[in-house]
């Protein structure tokens, strides 16, 4: 291998580590644009599913995505640690709602592993410990890109 691609795998970057469902997950910290409580934003709609409606941050207009239900069914009621992840994405900026923000924290590329059975999920990166604590590591953009699904290929659930 040669050095430089040592040395890239050895560099540390940013990740913001958040829990979802019982789980902890992380994200590239540079997708990061602000962190707001859920009771702080001024919603415009709401009431749908996963994209729980459009919010109101600091004059930006962009919706919200409920990731707590993606991920498992819908909570009762919002807990005040309820955070939103205002994300900076290639496409749009927009919201992401889940359990509780916990950290940041730095990995390199060498402790992200990749994660058995989940090559065909391309948004998952991998996996990363942490002080003990084991990390799902998301690809962020891919995560929330919108796909067109084939009629064909589409399930009954």
């Amino acid at each position: 291998m040669s050095s430089s691609i040592t040395q890239a795998a050895s560099q540390s970057s940013q990740y913001l580590a958040f829990r979802l469902g019982g789980l902890d997950y992380a994200l590239d910290f540079s997708k990061v644009q602000e962190l707001r409580p859920l009771q702080a934003l001024e919603r415009l709609t709401s009431d749908g599913e996963i994209v729980s409606g459009v919010v109101v941050s600091r004059g930006v207009i962009m919706p919200i995505v409920d990731m707590r239900i993606a991920f498992g069914p819908r909570p009762p009621a919002h807990d005040p640690l309820t955070d939103v992840i205002i994300l900076k994405l290639s496409s749009c900026v927009m919201g992401m709602v889940v359990d509780g923000v916990t950290d940041i924290v730095s990995l390199t590329l060498d402790e992200i592993q990749p994660i058995a059975g989940a090559g065909a999920v391309d948004y998952l990166l991998g996996l990363g410990e942490v002080d003990g604590r084991r990390l799902i590591v998301v690809d962020i953009d891919k995560l929330m890109s919108i796909r067109k699904i084939p009629f064909g290929a589409r399930q009954a659930a």
